[in-house]
């Protein structure tokens, strides 16, 4: 995982100077268990997330394009989801954390969001150093429930695009 986090955080696209488009948001929560990484290819296109009771995040799920990754966590409760427009980005994470992650907020760029869980414990808030960037892929850890979340962030160098369709 640290070679990958290295790859998108300290490699800068040839027309960027320097990393001035890449941040992290340091992890929240206890961090007890198994660690996670979610990423995919291109822009993230929507946003699933697990909640049991109005209470813990359980589980969550990216869609980059087309393509969802594979469920991190369990896919335990009520699913929560957001499929984003075109040349919509989810530029800011918030929610609140004790032990397990208690409630997560994703808002994009067009002002809308997705709200799971249970708003208790400390508050956490999310967002890149560049107005540029977007979120990239989520890293963390996980027991249970998710004990630990954090965000990278970045630029996609390409919208995305639906693939051409040739009759």
């Amino acid at each position: 995982m640290l070679s990958l986090l290295h790859f998108f955080v300290c490699t800068p696209h040839p027309e960027w100077p320097g990393h001035s488009y890449y941040s992290i948001s340091p992890q929240v929560g206890s961090g007890q268990g198994t660690s996670y990484s979610v990423t995919g290819s291109g822009r993230i296109t929507g946003v699933r997330v697990w909640e049991a009771n109005n209470n813990y995040i359980y589980g969550f799920q990216l869609r980059y394009g087309y393509q969802w990754t594979d469920v991190t966590g369990r896919e335990w409760g009520q699913m929560q989801e957001i499929e984003l427009f075109d040349n919509e980005a989810i530029v800011q994470i918030s929610g609140k954390y004790a032990h397990y992650i208690q409630s997560l907020v994703f808002t994009t760029n067009l002002g809308r969001s997705l709200y799971a869980g249970r708003p208790t414990g400390h508050s956490f808030n999310m967002y890149p150093n560049n107005e540029k960037a977007e979120l990239r892929f989520i890293s963390g850890r996980f027991h249970g429930a998710i004990t630990s979340f954090g965000a990278h962030w970045g630029v996609v160098s390409e919208p995305y695009q639906a693939p051409r369709k040739y009759y």
